[in-house]
């Protein structure tokens, strides 16, 4: 065998050094690639938290990525925007009529698309708000016929749960209702239409829970929240000093353990309201901010 010469062995060693360097080259860019490839498939909240909220312009609003959010956290800022706009229409801030654009509302709770059209979408399902293609969403403006519907409905809904309420109150339950009345009193006196108008609502409501029936309650609700879209519509200036008293009768007639006048006086109670009302929209502002009472 011939020996390796001195300067054979140089060059062996050093091909053999120079192999594991370009194995270490090539891992070493794979890795990057691999990291590169981890990035790019990373979850789109990651992405989104790196790069900061996008700004939503209402040109732009369809290319906006929707924010992405656990449920816990996604459920809370839905229902806050549900309640936002829920109480708006209730309060009668919020006029028949009045477009929901999603940009806009996008920018006031600071979220994304998607959260926006789930709030919007579950108001729809409680007939607050309309959602038409192409043209988004507006709070809803009921027809003259469904009016007439809604209310022969709720006043024979009200009539069910006025005999179970008569039935099952308890000096309890009279105690609070008495404490809604002057609340009413309070609000009627000081022009506060805002809180006048829910106030009202809530009255038929708390004589719902005295019907301890929750499926009676949850159908009341929604009767509830179309009747408040179509007062909304135009209700007369001081009305509500009559619609008072006659929540006070009501109250009284519950008290004397009186079913059968407690149910006329509820029907001649709805009779009247619907009687009062003039289908015709009035006009709201622009500013939705302070429609919404964020202003």
């Amino acid at each position: 065998m011939s020996e390796t010469s001195p300067r054979n062995a140089g060059k062996r060693t050093a091909g053999t050094a120079a192999k594991p360097a370009t194995k270490s080259a090539k891992n070493a860019k794979s890795t990057r690639g691999a990291t590169a490839r981890h990035a790019d498939d990373a979850p789109a909240p990651a992405r989104q938290q790196r790069a900061g909220r996008p700004r939503v312009r209402h040109d732009t609003l369809a290319d906006a990525p929707a924010l992405q959010l656990d449920a816990e956290a996604g459920d809370d800022i839905i229902g806050r925007i549900y309640a936002t706009v829920f109480d708006s229409v209730m309060s009668q801030r919020l006029a028949p009529g009045t477009k929901l654009p999603e940009a806009a509302l996008c920018e006031l709770f600071g979220v994304g698309r998607t959260v926006v059209q789930k709030a919007l979408q579950k108001l729809a399902h409680e007939h607050i708000v309309e959602l038409r293609p192409n043209r988004g969403a507006v709070v809803a403006m009921p027809t003259p016929e469904e009016t007439r519907e809604i209310f022969e409905a709720r006043r024979s809904l009200e009539a069910a749960i006025m005999r179970l309420a008569v039935r099952n109150a308890t000096r309890a339950d009279l105690a609070r209702l008495r404490r809604q009345l002057k609340e009413e009193h309070q609000a009627m006196h000081s022009y506060a239409q805002t809180r006048w108008a829910r106030l009202a609502s809530s009255f038929h409501m708390q004589v719902a829970e005295l019907a301890r029936n929750a499926t009676l309650q949850r159908y009341l609700g929604e009767l509830v929240s179309r009747c408040s879209l179509i007062v909304a519509l135009h209700e007369p200036a001081g009305y509500a000093s009559c619609e008072h008293e006659e929540h006070t009768r009501i109250v009284d007639l519950i008290e004397r353990g009186d079913t059968e006048g407690a149910v006329a006086a509820m029907e001649s109670h709805l009779v009247t309201l619907e009687e009062h009302i003039h289908l015709v929209s009035g006009k709201s502002g622009n500013n939705l901010a302070r429609m919404l009472g964020m202003e």
